[in-house]
């Protein structure tokens, strides 16, 4: 008889206090609502961080796709001091592919009386070789060669247009030799590395990351000739990387906002009990009380 007795209401640990024995004041006032707000904008960051995720990265030794896949390649390069009647690309690689003068999918749009910028869209086999703009496949070779050059974009693969994701898919954009010697190759040399990025909707985009070195030089045909050219050797490593986004656990992002509130009214309680009882003190000083 004594259990069913027992009142279950002394197990609360959050006892209610009388509306009539509280006081409010203005600085509680300004606390709370500084407290509110401040645990909304944390808790709306924490929200967009929890959809949105963040882009891990993994590596593993592998090549995407079958060996015999080609890999598309885009290029796009203005060539200020050469007409386009002049201009070509030649693709060489270590499985004795030889194309000079390869013009599918490949565009040229004068700049200026003497200038020219070429774009091209072609496709590479997964083997070490090289792409080159010269002017090799020229019926009449011009009397002045001059391959100064400012390059756009050199891309391996899909384009990847989310910025989010780290890497460096395009880090000759910019690049520039306008100066310098006339006469002279440019000698871009890259390691090529393979590079998935998984969507949320589970779609794969395969693209390729890349880092160069730059040389330039004066090359001759064997007729003496001065043979100048920007030329782009490419390697690829073994080694692929895979971006995806990953969601934290719904339990990490519950005890994040648990930590918000319970943290968030914990100082503000702390601060609102030293000023009002640090204002108390002051009043009782100057009214000559304290002792």
């Amino acid at each position: 008889m004594v259990f069913f007795n027992f009142d279950v209401r002394r197990l609360d640990i959050y006892r209610k206090v009388p509306k009539d024995l509280t006081q409010p004041t203005l600085t509680g006032a300004v606390i709370s609502v500084t407290c509110i707000t401040f645990m909304l904008i944390l808790f709306t960051s924490e929200l967009l961080h929890f959809l949105s995720g963040e882009i891990v990265s993994e590596f593993y030794v592998d090549n995407p796709g079958e060996s015999t896949d080609r890999i598309p390649v885009y290029i796009k390069i203005s060539l200020p001091r050469l007409k386009c009647d002049h201009v070509g690309l030649d693709i060489q690689d270590d499985l004795g592919r030889h194309e000079v003068g390869f013009v599918e999918n490949t565009v040229k749009n004068p700049i200026g009386e003497e200038g020219c910028v070429f774009e091209a869209n072609f496709l590479i086999n997964k083997v070490p070789g090289n792409f080159h703009v010269s002017t090799h496949s020229a019926e009449q070779q011009p009397e002045n060669i001059d391959f100064a050059h400012v390059i756009h974009e050199v891309r391996f693969g899909s384009k990847i247009d989310n910025l989010s994701i780290p890497g460096t898919f395009n880090p000759l954009y910019g690049r520039s030799k306008i100066d310098g010697n006339a006469l002279e190759s440019h000698d871009y040399v890259m390691k090529v590395v393979p590079t998935i990025y998984e969507e949320s909707s589970g779609n794969q985009l395969i693209a390729y990351q890349y880092t160069y070195a730059y040389r330039s030089y004066v090359s001759f045909s064997h007729g003496g000739r001065v043979v100048p050219a920007v030329w782009f050797r490419y390697d690829l490593t073994p080694i692929t990387v895979k971006y995806h986004r990953r969601r934290p656990p719904i339990y990490s992002f519950v005890t994040t906002v648990c930590a918000i509130v319970g943290g968030t009214f914990t100082v503000a309680g702390i601060i609102d009990s030293f000023i009002f009882t640090a204002s108390k003190v002051f009043k009782k000083f100057e009214q000559g009380k304290l002792s």
